[in-house]
């Protein structure tokens, strides 16, 4: 697996010839082209590459990955405890301590053939099985980052000085299945986001030129809102990271309290996923980071050898129903896991079964 060279694919480009690897947010500011990977948990490594080309996504070749088993796959959190954590967050919301907060879980699976996994040959798989707007590879292994990422959620673009989010809450199979706590998610977080980016913006310049539009993905949909604004002269990338990260739509409101809440209730860390995951341009100061949710990562450091690990989630708020929450975790799973399980046919199958960990 080391043999593989270090490279990133995102937006139709192939990025190769490592110069440099950093943890320092700076970096981004300064030249050439960067993969980024900012884990949930703060975690930041940021990669130049010196060639930086056109290339489309490789086709799905049989054999180039070979998943884990459907039936390996175990979750940090079962159905008993994420229920019971969904109820849990209802009594912080009625205590008055937090207005909504995103549960989440991140299911494992050992990998059949650790030495010769390439997340990149995964990218291929799901761009043919799930294609997203902002999926892509980030490939570093003597950098512990081998992350594939089928995201349709935009967490932060940069253009000059303008900015752009574009956070998703509500998720149903249909149009019709999205109900009025859906959109309630939504304007609260969309209200988040603009405070956050408030904070490094021009003021009177973040508005919300679309909110609660319906937007169709493999399997599902989501409401998905965009907020924009104009960052203030001489904000950089470590300034507004530092406003806007981690993305609101997979914390909650207000973000502060989310994260305690987060914190307590969550049994494994989320890494990759409910992070950042994209790439910046420096020399033109242009980037697209998208929310790292729908995102495979291999974590070779696991106490029982190599895994995959893939997370999945539900925001909460007083509205929630505990069981339709643990369906939405399976509904945002169960697909993707079928893909990378070599079972693409059988995509609408439970996602977690085994024994939670």
């Amino acid at each position: 697996m080391h043999d593989l060279p270090p490279m990133a694919r995102f937006g139709g480009l192939l990025a190769s010839d490592l110069r440099d690897v950093t943890s320092d947010p700076a970096a981004l500011d300064s030249r050439g082209w960067w993969a980024v990977v900012a884990d949930f948990e703060g975690r930041l490594t940021c990669a130049r590459f010196a060639d930086v080309r056109p290339a489309p996504v490789p086709a799905a070749a049989p054999g180039r990955w070979q998943g884990p088993a459907p039936a390996a796959w175990t979750s940090s959190l079962d159905r008993a405890a994420y229920t019971a954590g969904v109820r849990r967050i209802r009594e912080h919301i009625a205590a008055g301590e937090v207005y909504q907060a995103n549960l989440c879980r991140v299911l494992s699976a050992p990998l059949p053939a650790p030495a010769t996994a390439d997340v990149d040959a995964l990218t291929a798989l799901l761009a043919h099985g799930n294609p997203a707007p902002y999926a892509g590879t980030v490939r570093l292994p003597a950098h512990g980052v081998e992350v594939a990422t089928a995201s349709p959620e935009l967490f932060l673009r940069r253009t000059g000085r303008d900015i752009e989010s574009g956070p998703i809450k509500g998720t149903g199979r249909t149009e019709a299945d999205l109900l009025e706590k859906d959109h309630a998610e939504n304007v609260m977080i969309v209200d988040l986001v603009r405070n956050d980016l408030g904070r490094v913006c021009v003021p009177g310049s973040v508005t919300v030129p679309a909110l609660c539009e319906v937007e169709a993905h493999p399997g599902l949909v989501h409401l998905v809102s965009t907020v924009r604004g104009e960052l203030t002269e001489g904000t950089g990338w470590q300034r507004l990271l530092g406003a806007a990260f981690p993305p609101g739509s997979v914390t909650g409101a207000p973000k502060s309290s989310a994260l305690r809440v987060i914190e307590a209730l969550e049994t494994a860390p989320r890494g990759p996923y409910c992070g950042g995951v994209g790439w910046v341009d420096a020399d033109r100061a242009t980037g697209e980071l998208a929310v790292g949710i729908r995102t495979f990562w291999i974590d070779r450091s696991a106490p029982g050898g190599p895994v995959l690990r893939f997370g999945t989630g539900a925001g909460i708020t007083w509205g929630s129903d505990p069981e339709r929450e643990w369906d939405e975790t399976e509904l945002k799973a169960s697909r993707l896991l079928a893909i990378a399980s070599g079972e693409q046919g059988k995509a609408n199958r439970p996602a977690t079964r085994g024994e939670s960990r």
